[in-house]
């Protein structure tokens, strides 16, 4: 009963400890993804009564889904490739951005950045300040998300539809539109639900 009242106690420290990482979050990010790797990692939102570790980020600290995912990663990203940066407090307050970290850990998922191309851009972010914003950008650049698929064929077809059939009830309902432009729109509309039925 001691030792489980003493766990409860140590839970409840190291959730403190979690809340003010979250509040000085903008200052050190690397602490706060250290505390959220391990919240995550050994189910502690389920012992705080949450039913999910997103919605423990949402309640208890504020923090949006996609934050958590990319603190989470990013941390990873740290660990994998910079193991020894985690315990050097003086190069910890020089790490760059989770953003930009997070940049380096979704092109290393794609396959885009190995040890080669990591070594490139390392002194970059290690070596020099960093601006943020700057360095996000050419990391996009040299690193670029693939593109999305395109949507299937019906519903694009079903979209142009709909925007169609709008359109020509909104020509339809103004006494500056000729009639027969309206017409014409809702003609058009027609044509295209009807290759969207077919589709």
């Amino acid at each position: 009963m001691i030792a489980e009242s003493r766990e409860v106690g140590a839970s409840a420290e190291f959730r403190a400890q979690v809340q003010e990482s979250a509040r000085r979050f903008k200052a050190s990010w690397v602490d706060l993804a250290a505390h959220l790797s391990r919240v995550r990692d050994e189910g502690l939102w389920q012992e705080w009564g949450y039913s999910t570790f997103e919605s423990y980020c949402s309640k208890e600290l504020r923090i949006k889904r996609a934050t958590a995912q990319k603190l989470v990663a990013s941390y990873s990203f740290l660990a994998r490739r910079e193991p020894e940066v985690l315990s050097d407090r003086a190069r910890l307050q020089k790490a760059p951005s989770f953003e930009v970290i997070e940049v380096l850990s979704r092109a290393e998922e794609r396959g885009q950045l190995d040890d080669d191309a990591y070594s490139e851009v390392r002194e970059a972010l290690w070596e020099q300040p960093v601006d943020a914003a700057q360095m996000k950008r050419e990391l996009a650049r040299r690193f670029p998300e693939p593109e999305p698929p395109p949507p299937p064929v019906d519903l694009e077809l079903r979209r142009f539809a709909s925007q169609a059939r709008k359109l020509a009830r909104d020509l339809g309902g103004s006494s500056r539109i000729p009639r027969a432009i309206a017409e014409r729109a809702a003609a058009l509309a027609e044509d295209l639900e009807e290759l969207a039925r077919e589709g």
